[in-house]
């Protein structure tokens, strides 16, 4: 006994499998296909319709317009908001003024600047000189004392030549170092007494 399948016709699978495949091609087709005949739509409605309205000319503000809340609202709000040509110039003579205020504080802040810099430089100078100065008079002092050095250097040199040429004579009369020694002591002892 063979069981046979109840409803596995095969050309119900097959369009069922139909079914899911245009599923899934309107799924990832769809969305992009509905924007673009959006923007169709609209362009052919935008060009319809301004045919019959003339082009707006707008001379806005540059800052944005702040919205007002609906309680605070009143029917010159909307008065306010048009563009009003002695408004312009009277904000843009303000603005200009600012400006100009303000250039004018940047100005004196940086003379006042200048000035600070010009008297730390003149301080900064006079400390110069007086260094300058005490390095001069150290300088002179210096050569000062090296020359007394060089002299006393020289004379040092001219005593020590004597005293080796009279100690040579000495010694070429029979004079001998230990003897003078002794001798001195001699003669203080006898004055002593």
């Amino acid at each position: 006994m063979a069981i046979q399948p109840s409803s596995c016709n095969p050309s119900l699978i097959k369009l069922g499998l139909a079914l899911i495949a245009i599923t899934i091609v309107g799924y990832i087709l769809g969305p992009p296909l509905y924007w673009h005949f959006k923007e169709g739509l609209a362009v052919v409605t935008h060009s319809s319709s301004s045919s019959s309205c003339p082009p707006c000319f707008c001379d806005c503000p540059s800052h944005p317009v702040i919205s007002i809340p609906e309680e605070l609202r009143n029917s010159t709000f909307a008065d306010c908001v048009k563009h009003d040509p002695e408004v312009s110039r009277d904000t843009e003579k303000n603005f200009a003024d600012l400006l100009l205020e303000e250039l004018k504080l940047k100005e004196a802040e940086a003379l006042e600047n200048q000035r600070r810099a010009d008297v730390a430089l003149l301080e900064a100078k006079k400390m110069t000189s007086q260094y300058q100065k005490e390095a001069d008079k150290c300088n002179s002092g210096m050569e000062t004392c090296e020359e007394a050095r060089e002299k006393a250097e020289a004379v040092l040199t001219a005593q020590k030549r004597l005293t080796a040429m009279w100690e040579q004579r000495a010694r070429q009369r029979g004079w001998k170092e230990g003897t003078a020694k002794s001798r001195t002591q001699k003669q203080g002892n006898i004055q002593t007494a």
